[in-house]
């Protein structure tokens, strides 16, 4: 997986004219931990966090100070096709919590910690757990059906009560965000028969 697969675009940045007020109520208003800054042709020149915005709001001209003065330079960036992996390395190596994404020197995206963790989570693990708590909620502890998530395919297996039951679980199983199609594989209770 690149960059490209999981940046977030169209990214939001300051340009060089923005004050730390500007990118402070940016950051805040966006939930950000950082912002890129570019200059008049989007070159990224810099990037400002919520560290820098503390920082400048210690000192003399505070918010009112162009943002190039607060800001981080030079930044970090990666291209699309750099490996996610490789982006996780080197922002555990340099303690930063996000790093734009330049192509041709242009700003396209930001890679955020955020953004690799979503990575770590399939889709599918979140599809299955909120599926399991929709029959939870419905069958209470009578659920005895399993559940498996292939790509957003569900397959429900285990003991209907009847046809209409069956009706119900898959219509509630195609509620789920991310569920693309829905098969039930019912299994007959086990009978415990005697020989003469």
């Amino acid at each position: 997986m690149r960059a490209r697969d999981v940046m977030t675009r169209p990214v939001v940045s300051v340009d060089i004219q923005s004050t730390v007020r500007e990118a402070t109520t940016i950051l805040t208003e966006h939930g950000f931990s950082a912002v890129p800054v570019v200059d008049e042709i989007g070159h990224v020149i810099g990037i400002f966090s919520e560290s820098d915005a503390l920082r400048a709001d210690g000192t003399a001209r505070g918010h009112d100070a162009p943002v190039t003065a607060a800001m981080a330079a030079p930044v970090e960036v990666v291209a699309p096709q750099t490996e996610v992996a490789m982006i996780a390395e080197r922002m555990l190596a340099r303690r930063l919590r996000s790093m734009p994404v330049v192509e041709e020197a242009l700003l396209v995206g930001i890679v955020s910690r955020r953004d690799l963790l979503r990575v770590l989570i399939r889709d599918d693990d979140v599809i299955n757990a909120n599926l399991r708590k929709l029959l939870d909620d419905y069958a209470g502890s009578r659920r005895h059906w399993s559940v498996e998530v292939t790509g957003g395919d569900v397959i429900i297996s285990g003991d209907f009560a009847d046809e209409a039951e069956q009706a119900v679980v898959a219509a509630l199983a195609r509620t789920v965000a991310g569920v693309s199609a829905v098969v039930l594989n019912p299994v007959a209770p086990l009978s415990i028969g005697w020989d003469d």
